[in-house]
C-alpha cells in the first residue's frame, strides 16, 4: 500500500464540511506567539544527486572509533563485536519484528529474548531477568521504584559514586514524589560505609555501583550486610563484562542487579542506543518492571515461549502497572544474546582479563608522566580515574587532533570531580596504541 495525499478538491471539500475557508483556521485556539506562520527557516530542497553529495560531505566530518584510538568509557565502551552479531541482528525475522504479543507467530523473537534473559541471570547470579530496559540509567531508576513498591517506603539511599547521568535521571523521576533519594558521600574513591550505616534507617533500598564511576570495586560484602540488617533491599549496578571474572552480585546478597549492557555486542554509535539489563530474586518477580519472556509447553507438549507476568498498562489497568516502561530494547538485547553465545563463558572471561591487564598497564605508564597522579588506590577493573594537573579539556582536544580519545572528563559531568579523568581500556587496544598514547601525553 502507498500513501496517496489528498487532492486540492478533496481538501476544499473537507474545509467546507467543517465550516472554514483555510487550514490555519483550525488552529485559532493556539496563541499566535507559538504558531508557525512564516514557514520553516530551512534551506530549499535539493535534487537527489546534490542531496547525496551533501550527506556524504556531512558524514565525512565524523571521526569514528575506526579512525580514533579510544580510551573513553563511563558506560559506553569500544569493545570488539564479532561479525556474527551483526549478521544475526540484520536478519529480517528479527530486524523488522514487532512486539511479540502473538506467540504463535513470534517464537523466534521470544526464544531470542529468553536466551538473553538466561545469559543475564548467569552473569549476575540472579534468579530472573527481564527482556531489558532502555538503558542503564532507566534500569537503575526502575530498581528504585521497585524497591519502594516492595518495601512500601519512599526513602532510597544512593551512593554518590554512581554515574552523574544516572543520578540526574533518578532525581528527575524523584520529582514525582514517589521516591526520596538520599545520597551518601564517598570515602575517597568508594562509598562511605559509615554513611550507609547512618542513612539506611527506614530506607527501602541502598543502591551502589560496582565498579563505580571511578572504576573502583565497592565492598559489596560489607555493604550487603549493613543493608539487610536494616531490612532494606540491596541494589547493585555492575559491568556485565567484568562479571565474567568477578563474584556475581548475588553472592553478596544483592536483591536487584542492573546495569548498562552496551558492551555486550552493541556499537558505541556516538552514544546510543544502550541496553539496560535488570535482574532480581524470584520472590520479587511480580514487582519487576518491563517485559518478561517465559518458557512453557503448548497444547501438544512442544516447548514454547510466551510473554508472561506482564504487569504493564497494556495488559492490565494502568493504576496496577509496575512501570511506564512497557517495552524493551529488543534488538540490542538480541545483540547481547548473540554476543554471549558467540564468545562463550571462556571467551568472555578472556576478554575481561585482557581488558583488566591492559588497563592496569596504562595506569602504570601514566603514573610515570608528569601531570598525572593517582586518584585513590582501590582495586579496579578496566576503568580507572586519575588526576590531571592542567586543563583537562585542552589536553583532550590536543590528543583528539592526534587521533586519541583521552578518557572522559569527569569534571564536565560533575563539578565535584573537577580535574579527574576516567580512562577505559578494552581488549581492542594494543600495546603499541597504549605506548603511543602515553608518548603523546608525555609530550604535552
Amino acid at each position: 500500500m502507498r500513501y496517496i495525499p489528498i487532492t486540492c478538491e478533496q481538501r476544499e471539500a473537507m474545509l467546507r464540511a467543517v465550516g472554514i475557508s483555510e487550514v490555519n483556521e483550525l488552529f485559532v485556539d493556539i496563541p499566535e506567539s507559538v504558531r508557525l506562520t512564516g514557514g520553516l527557516d530551512i534551506p530549499s530542497g535539493m535534487g537527489e544527486i546534490e542531496l547525496t553529495s551533501h550527506l556524504r560531505a556531512l558524514a565525512d566530518r565524523n571521526r569514528s572509533a575506526s579512525t580514533l584510538v579510544s580510551f573513553m568509557g563511563a558506560g559506553c565502551y569500544d569493545h570488539h563485536i564479532p561479525s556474527v552479531v551483526d549478521h544475526v541482528m540484520r536478519r529480517p525475522e528479527f530486524f523488522t519484528a514487532y512486539t511479540p504479543y502473538q506467540p504463535e507467530v513470534s517464537q523466534g523473537t521470544l526464544q531470542a529474548i529468553f536466551e538473553y534473559q538466561t545469559g543475564i541471570c548467569e552473569l549476575t547470579g540472579m534468579d530472573v531477568a527481564n527482556a531489558s530496559m532502555y538503558d542503564g540509567a532507566t534500569a537503575f531508576v526502575e530498581a528504585a521504584f521497585m524497591a519502594a513498591r516492595v518495601k512500601k517506603r519512599t526513602k532510597i539511599v544512593v551512593s554518590s559514586a554512581i554515574h552523574p547521568h544516572w543520578r540526574r535521571t533518578l532525581e528527575t523521576y524523584a520529582d514525582a514524589g514517589v521516591i526520596e533519594p538520599v545520597f551518601v558521600d564517598c570515602d575517597g574513591d568508594v562509598t562511605s560505609l559509615q554513611g550507609i550505616r547512618e542513612a539506611v534507617v527506614g530506607a527501602a533500598a541502598v543502591m551502589v555501583a560496582s565498579p563505580n564511576i571511578f572504576g573502583c570495586i565497592e565492598n559489596l560484602a560489607e555493604i550487603g550486610e549493613i543493608v539487610h540488617e536494616a531490612g532494606a533491599l540491596f541494589v547493585v549496578a555492575s559491568n556485565p563484562v567484568l562479571l565474567a571474572v568477578m563474584e556475581p552480585p548475588a553472592s553478596f546478597g544483592a536483591d536487584i542487579v542492573v546495569g548498562e549492557g552496551q558492551s555486550l555486542g552493541s556499537a558505541m554509535s556516538f552514544g546510543g542506543p544502550g541496553l539496560g539489563f535488570f535482574a532480581c530474586a524470584t520472590r520479587l518477580v511480580r514487582s519487576m518492571p518491563g517485559r518478561l519472556v517465559g518458557r512453557t509447553v503448548d497444547i501438544d507438549g512442544n516447548e514454547a515461549y510466551v510473554l508472561t507476568l506482564s504487569t504493564r498498562e497494556q495488559h492490565i489497568r494502568r493504576e496496577k502497572a509496575t512501570s511506564n516502561i512497557c517495552s524493551n530494547h529488543a534488538l540490542n538485547a538480541l545483540a547481547a544474546g548473540v554476543y554471549l553465545a558467540a564468545v562463550g563463558t571462556e571467551g568472555l572471561s578472556a576478554i575481561a582479563r585482557a581488558c583488566i591487564a591492559k588497563a592496569h598497564y596504562l595506569r602504570t605508564r601514566l603514573l610515570e608522566v608528569d601531570g598525572f597522579s593517582a586518584y585513590g588506590d582501590t582495586a579496579f577493573g578496566y576503568e580507572f580515574a586519575m588526576r590531571f594537573n592542567g586543563d583537562v579539556a585542552t589536553m583532550q582536544r590536543t590528543l583528539l587532533s592526534r587521533g586519541f580519545l583521552a578518557g572522559v572528563n569527569l569534571g564536565s559531568l560533575d563539578a565535584a570531580f573537577d580535574g579527574v579523568v576516567l580512562f577505559a581500556v578494552t581488549e581492542k587496544r594494543t600495546r603499541f596504541e597504549i605506548d603511543s598514547f602515553v608518548e603523546e601525553v608525555a609530550s604535552l
